[in-house]
């Protein structure tokens, strides 16, 4: 379940306009499914649970971990704890982790994409 750069996607990063009914809004278009957000670009993200995040989910951040700083994890509804092997692989690559309901990802993700931080974000969509 690991999402690839030849995958279809926006290139680029912009900042979530909206979230909610299942999708996203963002660059003008909206998107239903969850969403991984890496500096090459925003690609649909097959994972609908946080209990579905892994290291080979996060692949395409693992990819691009010499531009990331950050990984903001929109978890859903409810806030969990990442796995401390999959902490421990974050750290390896120099990326910390934030974990926080995906409204508040999305809107901290915005943040620091407008301090040009170099941020990326696996955001699950809510109902």
């Amino acid at each position: 379940m690991s999402v690839s750069r030849n995958d279809p996607h926006f290139p680029g990063r912009a900042p979530i306009d909206g979230y909610g009914q299942g999708g996203f809004r963002f660059a003008g278009m909206s998107h239903r499914g969850s969403l991984l957000i890496v500096p090459s670009g925003i690609y649909a993200w097959p994972v609908t649970s946080a209990q579905e995040i892994s290291e080979q989910a996060l692949a395409l951040v693992f990819a691009e971990a010499d531009e990331i700083d950050l990984l903001m994890i929109g978890s859903g509804r409810d806030p969990v704890a990442l796995p401390a092997a999959l902490h421990a692989r974050c750290k390896a690559a120099n990326i910390s982790v934030d974990i926080q309901p995906t409204g508040g990802a999305a809107s901290t993700y915005n943040v620091l994409l407008d301090e040009n931080r170099q941020v990326a974000a696996a955001l699950i969509a809510v109902s």
